[in-house]
């Protein structure tokens, strides 16, 4: 059965959701979602095991999307546009492809179609063991747990996104993401599951320039699963082009909504 997935929105106009990427929320592209709120109701969803949404111990792309479909039949009552990054960008690949009346338009932010390399899960097993291994009852602040990560997390971005997961509580700190449930899941998640078919619906597969996420050797695959499609580079930009660089990333967005379907 799909869960009831949290979201908050934000805005008016026709609905646009937006997916975040793993170990993270909604919130996180709450940004992007203010610069949008004049001509889109946007819909900041939580993927199932993070933020406000319920925790499960599966988390294929294939439940996931259904998560999703299941949330666009109950609280959007138009086909929506849909932006996804990383891990919520193969979400909504999964959903295009398999509930193409569900979305009208698909934009993925550094994300491809393809399974990554053996070992791609690697970094993420590090990240949750030094969360799994952080003694929450003794962190009275967030920059404390940041500090005590360090040495284990010793990329400054990556600890302070993944510290935005910590929530007070009147017991004190705990964690917003399901720990066990993503780590079981790894190697799925680092994968694009096997189904077959494609979307022929407007899709903008956006590319940072300093993040690998995006290959020239996808390009054929993404072009074949997303036949109305182009690619667009965002100089400048990881992973996180919308933290990295927002208003470049805004100006792709924005032909993207404003191209002809």
């Amino acid at each position: 059965m799909p869960l009831q997935l949290h979201a908050q929105r934000v805005g008016n106009g026709p609905p646009l959701l937006i997916l975040h990427g793993l170990f993270g929320s909604g919130r996180n592209w709450g940004g992007i979602a203010r610069r949008l709120t004049d001509r889109r109701t946007v819909h900041l969803v939580d993927a199932r095991n993070h933020g406000g949404s319920p925790w499960a111990t599966t988390m294929s792309y294939p439940e996931m999307a259904e998560d999703l479909a299941a949330y666009i039949e109950a609280d959007t009552n138009v086909q929506p546009e849909v932006i996804g990054h990383s891990m919520g960008g193969k979400i909504a690949m999964v959903l295009a492809i398999t509930r193409p009346e569900l979305v009208r338009r698909l934009i993925a932010v550094d994300i491809a179609p393809v399974s990554y390399r053996h070992g791609a899960q690697e970094p993420y097993a590090r990240y949750i063991a030094a969360m799994k291994a952080l003694d929450l009852s003794r962190i009275t602040r967030r920059a404390e747990a940041d500090a005590a990560l360090a040495p284990s997390i010793p990329d400054d971005a990556m600890r302070s996104f993944i510290v935005q997961n910590l929530e007070s509580q009147a017991e004190g700190y705990r964690w917003r993401i399901n720990l066990d449930g993503i780590a079981a899941n790894l190697e799925s998640l680092t994968s694009f599951p096997e189904i077959e078919g494609h979307y022929d619906g407007p899709t903008t597969t956006i590319a940072g320039e300093l993040s690998n996420y995006v290959r020239p050797r996808d390009e054929a695959e993404t072009k074949r699963r997303f036949p109305n499609g182009r690619i667009e580079v965002i100089d400048g930009a990881g992973h996180w082009p919308h933290a990295d660089q927002p208003d470049r990333l805004m100006a792709v967005i924005d032909r993207a909504l404003n191209a002809q379907s």
